[in-house]
């Protein structure tokens, strides 16, 4: 049985509505199968066209459709595209992606920053006027970054003002730029998470990096949920992986490293709409209702279904 911990930042007016945004992104489970769209942005199209990848995949719409006929836990994409497609998926719960650059600026030519697009009142604005179903705020922090006070200050308002909403924040916290040596070192990945415990949100997406002794990795990444406290750390989901193989990493990362979801973004949409669907439901059955690899296979292949 999970608790939900209220953070002190959501004033009593609010703590039902923050209540219910975080059964609605949880389950009512309190873990997090985060479904990213925001790689239209981050990643420009090399996601979306190419080889080995369905044409249908090139169609933004493929990402609303993915989501609202599968069971993720929230939708997490930029305003202007759930503006364009959110009235024909009202229903669909969303986490507004606040922040996002390309990649095309390189960390050899400067230190990454991601400033805010929007205001928080205007995410608000847009939930009421158009009755989307906007659960939470997104936002990607790089520690490590010459200009990481920049965001850092950025992040802790905003982490405010969502929270005084009633909405739920989760932190894509990476540590990047010219200081960094090695982003995928435990201990600085660790660090990162207690930094988002010290901002206050609800929910950090990390990386996790992948030894050749996967169980070793999974006990090595129990420093991160250690560090993060009541913060529930999410595992990024990374390139397209073999299909059970990748269960089995989400399996250890829930089971051993202690993880309370993961985000999970190739690994689902680089597939036709139907395959895509079956990785969502079994991303979600290992993730969030503790199935074993051997049954979210089973619901990825067809043969059994999540209840």
């Amino acid at each position: 049985m999970y608790k939900i911990n209220i953070p002190a930042l959501v004033p009593q007016a609010k703590t039902k509505e923050y209540i219910k945004n975080y059964k609605t992104a949880t389950k009512g489970t309190g873990n997090l199968m985060l479904f990213p769209g925001d790689q239209k942005v981050e990643h420009l199209n090399d996601d979306f066209f190419g080889k080995n990848i369905p044409a249908e995949v090139a169609n933004p719409e493929h990402l609303f459709k993915i989501a609202s006929q599968s069971k993720i836990g929230v939708f997490a994409t930029q305003l202007g595209i759930i503006s364009l497609y959110g009235r024909d998926y009202p229903t669909l719960p969303y986490l507004v992606k606040i922040n996002a650059k390309t990649h095309l600026i390189k960390t050899e030519d400067d230190d990454p920053i991601s400033n805010a697009w929007f205001e928080i009142d205007q995410i608000i604005k847009l939930k009421k006027q158009a009755k989307l179903n906007i659960v939470g705020i997104g936002y990607t922090m790089y520690i490590g970054s010459k200009y990481e006070s920049i965001m850092l200050r950025q992040v802790s308002q905003l982490i405010f003002k969502a929270h005084q909403e009633g909405l739920i924040f989760v932190l894509w916290m990476y540590p990047r730029g010219k200081a960094i040596t090695n982003e995928k070192d435990i201990h600085l990945i660790a660090g990162g998470a207690g930094v988002a415990c010290c901002l206050g949100v609800d929910f950090v997406k990390t990386i996790y990096p992948i030894g050749k002794n996967k169980e070793k990795s999974a006990k090595d990444y129990q420093e991160v949920i250690k560090s993060a406290g009541r913060t529930g750390v999410i595992c990024a989901g990374g390139s397209k992986m073999n299909d059970k193989e990748f269960l089995e990493t989400l399996f250890l990362q829930k089971n051993i490293s202690g993880t309370r979801g993961n985000a999970i973004a190739r690994n689902i949409y680089q597939r036709p709409l139907k395959e895509a669907i079956l990785m969502a439901n079994a991303v979600t059955a290992v993730c969030v209702y503790n199935y074993s690899v051997a049954d979210a296979y089973d619901i990825f292949l067809g043969k059994k279904k999540l209840n």
